[in-house]
């Protein structure tokens, strides 16, 4: 800590040590607010990592001549509350869309700007500052921001701590790396461990025949290999839109929650899902889930996501929603054998191949039952299925353990960040004297 201390008077900075300048932001920092076009100044994302250039994935304009100047150097923040977090010291000249602020450091140092302002507890003093009309989204002008207080320590002193934490930070973030590595690890090992076990089988010495697919190669002897459409009945999901879910009701699962939340397998008793009124249940019963179905997302953002899917893991009366087909087994066998084979690169590698789209893939019921599997005996399919939930689990384990992991160091980060900037951990060499 610094010898002495004086109180902010503002609740996000508390008590700074007593020889940092008070201030408020508008007296360090020029508003940059030049038009240009992206068309003599490269495009620029604005992004929670930093400015960068634009990402291919970043909502494109035709109003390309009505852009903000950004010169490196100049820090970038944008605005809006959906994109909280979103900002950096620009390292390069460019342009970014109106949307954002754009400020020029007067006698500021530009790392330790860039720390300050991207600090935890200014960007929830950012956004308490802004308008709106609805709860979570609204914006900061820079009227608003400009009445912000910060505190700025002596130039000197201001390098110290940007050096400190760029020392501090990249230790933190190689530790992160070499953790998510080994996540990247561990999910090709279990990777590795679903493909072999649904192709192959659990017997390293069973006899293996031709399974006359170039892709697939050997499989043990009393496999088959089937087509979807001997398989499954088909069905699409409810004709809906996100206007048509609610909080109660009967729980409905979209293409969106089969992406990002629940591939693999969903319970509505554990998995919170969006719901539909119970009207459905009269006026939509092929769209309605019997325990055991699968759900795949009938579209994805990329090819790799191509197949996604989960299984319904409940008697639970659930919906499929908006962008998903149904499919049905015609006949009894191991439903949890069949989506470790959906979540195999046996199948995905199959759809890959056969969608098509440019910004948007799509899966259709004809690719689907143009698309093989390997099948052993029941017994054998329940065989698999108890060796692959043991032993998934085990690396999920990790994977988890991991994670958390991670998390906390980011907390730390985040936590460090804010400590240093606001004076609450000394930072200078052994000859400084305050």
């Amino acid at each position: 800590m610094y010898p002495k201390y004086k109180d902010s008077g503002v609740e996000w900075l508390g008590e700074v040590p007593e020889h940092w300048e008070l201030t408020r932001l508008g007296t360090k920092f020029f508003e940059r607010k030049e038009k240009v076009s992206d068309k003599e100044f490269a495009p620029l994302s604005v992004t929670k990592k930093g400015i960068v250039p634009q990402l291919d994935s970043a909502a494109k304009t035709n109003d390309g001549d009505n852009r903000k100047l950004v010169k490196s150097g100049d820090f970038v923040i944008n605005s809006r509350s959906d994109r909280k977090g979103s900002s950096g010291v620009s390292a390069f000249d460019g342009s970014v869309s109106l949307i954002n602020i754009v400020l020029e450091p007067y006698d500021f140092n530009s790392k330790f700007c860039n720390y300050l302002l991207k600090s935890n507890g200014f960007v929830e003093e950012f956004y308490r500052n802004g308008h709106g009309i609805v709860a979570d989204l609204w914006t900061t002008r820079y009227w608003d921001m400009k009445l912000i207080i910060i505190n700025i320590p002596p130039k000197q002193e201001q390098t110290k701590i940007a050096n400190y934490l760029d020392q501090k930070t990249a230790q933190i973030d190689k530790a992160i790396s070499l953790k998510e590595q080994m996540i990247e690890k561990l999910k090709e090992r279990r990777q590795i461990l679903i493909n072999d076990a649904v192709t192959k089988g659990l017997d390293p010495n069973v006899k293996m025949k031709d399974s006359r697919v170039e892709w697939i190669g050997e499989i043990p002897e009393g496999w088959e290999v089937k087509k979807f459409r001997f398989l499954f009945n088909f069905s699409k999901g409810l004709n809906i839109t996100k206007e048509n879910l609610q909080e109660e009701g009967i729980p409905c699962v979209n293409y969106g929650e089969i992406h990002s939340k629940y591939s693999f397998e969903l319970d509505p008793e554990k998995h919170p899902v969006k719901c539909v009124s119970e009207e459905y249940l009269e006026t939509a019963q092929k769209s309605l889930l019997r325990k055991g179905d699968f759900i795949f997302a009938d579209t994805s953002e990329d090819v790799e996501a191509a197949g996604s899917f989960t299984y319904l893991k409940s008697e639970v009366p659930t919906f499929a929603g908006y962008h998903t087909i149904i499919t049905r087994l015609k006949k009894p066998m191991v439903n949890r054998f069949i989506a470790y084979f959906l979540n195999s690169d046996a199948f995905r590698n199959q759809v890959r191949q056969k969608v098509k789209g440019v910004k948007v893939y799509s899966i259709t019921n004809a690719i689907l039952k143009e698309t093989l599997i390997c099948l052993p005996q029941l017994e054998e399919q329940q065989g698999i299925v108890k060796y692959l939930d043991i032993e998934t689990k085990k690396i999920d384990q990790v994977i988890s353990f991991q994670q958390k992991q991670i998390e906390k160091l980011k907390e730390y980060k985040a936590t460090l960040i804010d400590s240093v900037v606001t004076g609450k951990i000394l930072v200078k060499g052994e000859s400084d004297a305050y």
